[in-house]
């Protein structure tokens, strides 16, 4: 680290980095207020020396740092969470330490809720089956049965945050009808943009025909759809998760397409993500996408600057965005 400047490090997952060596976007936001250098680590446990001098971090998802890590970082006055999701962090030991833990809560709305619609297409439409289908000279059409006519379709919606509501609005212009449930969202919210709200998850369940999850991941969402959630759907439900992976119970929600128990699942994240064996993998009526529903070009560029842009103030002592462990 250079004696005159402090570190800047950014936490990139050494399985699957998503930034770039240079750390090129970063680097044009922060200029020479401080060194910026990339580390690849699969955990908090590859934490260098040199990593817990940093006065900053920027973590993408998937390098979990928990309390051992957080417990090493001397200098650190924030942990940005290059995305918006921040169960990756434990936010109370970093609030114990006096460190920052912030997130990027609106760089995705649009591409989440674009890839939330596209999976719902795909499996209302089934065009996974017929293009297999196609692809193999044949002209048959299997899936006949699970093709749908989607405004004759409930979209139901649990978490009606900045992701949820764009969803709710795209689903609403394919003429679904919308229904949501959110326990914490003020009273209202359902008329301001047309859908209507249930009042408990159980009535949701059973009246939807896509369930489409948009909610954080806490202790209290976490497997929010299991066994008993799943069997509230109808036989023909879709579920589509485009949040975090352990909001379903994986096993779960294998059991139940393996049985018919749900006519299909498409899954942008996945518990214990990515898919662990061939026969996950082989799950029939299964649509998995690569954490991607997040990805463009545009939405990258608009996290990292504003990842950057609180590190560097962080380095500079000024005010930080998007704090959400309380931490002044």
């Amino acid at each position: 680290m250079s004696a005159n400047k402090p570190l800047i490090g950014i936490i990139d997952w050494a399985k699957s980095p998503l930034g770039d060596p240079e750390s090129a976007i970063e680097r044009a936001v922060i200029g020479d207020a401080a060194e910026v250098k990339r580390f690849l680590c699969e955990s908090d446990a590859d934490f260098t020396d040199e990593i817990c001098e940093a006065k900053a971090l920027i973590v993408w998802h998937n390098t979990p740092i928990g309390a051992a890590g957080i417990e090493r970082l001397r200098h650190c006055h924030a942990l940005i969470r290059n995305g918006v999701g921040f169960d990756s962090v434990d936010i109370t030991a970093a609030k114990e330490r006096g460190i920052a833990v912030c997130n990027v809560p609106d760089y995705g709305t649009e591409e989440v809720a674009d890839h939330a619609i596209a999976l719902t297409l795909a499996l209302c439409r089934q065009l996974f089956p017929l293009n297999e289908e196609a692809k193999r000279l044949g002209w048959e059409i299997k899936v006949e049965p699970k093709l749908r006519r989607l405004r004759l379709l409930t979209f139901g919606i649990v978490g009606l945050g900045r992701i949820g509501t764009a969803t709710a609005l795209r689903a609403k212009a394919l003429g679904f009808k919308v229904i949501f449930h959110d326990p914490y969202l003020a009273n209202g919210a359902d008329k301001a943009i047309g859908v209507e709200r249930t009042r408990t998850l159980a009535e949701l369940l059973t009246r939807c025909d896509i369930l489409s999850l948009h909610c954080p991941l806490n202790a209290e969402t976490r497997h929010l759809i299991g066994e008993r959630e799943l069997a509230l759907l109808n036989p023909s439900a879709f579920v589509v998760n485009t949040a975090r992976g352990g909001i379903i119970k994986k096993d779960a929600i294998l059991a139940a397409l393996r049985g018919g128990a749900i006519a299909g699942a498409a899954l942008d994240v996945v518990e214990d993500e990515p898919l662990r064996s061939t026969e996950e993998a082989a799950t029939p009526n299964l649509i998995v996408t690569c954490h991607a529903a997040f990805c463009s070009v545009e939405s990258k560029i608009e996290m990292r600057s504003t990842s950057a842009r609180i590190a560097l103030a962080a380095v500079r002592g000024e005010p930080l965005e998007n704090v959400v462990n309380g931490v002044a």
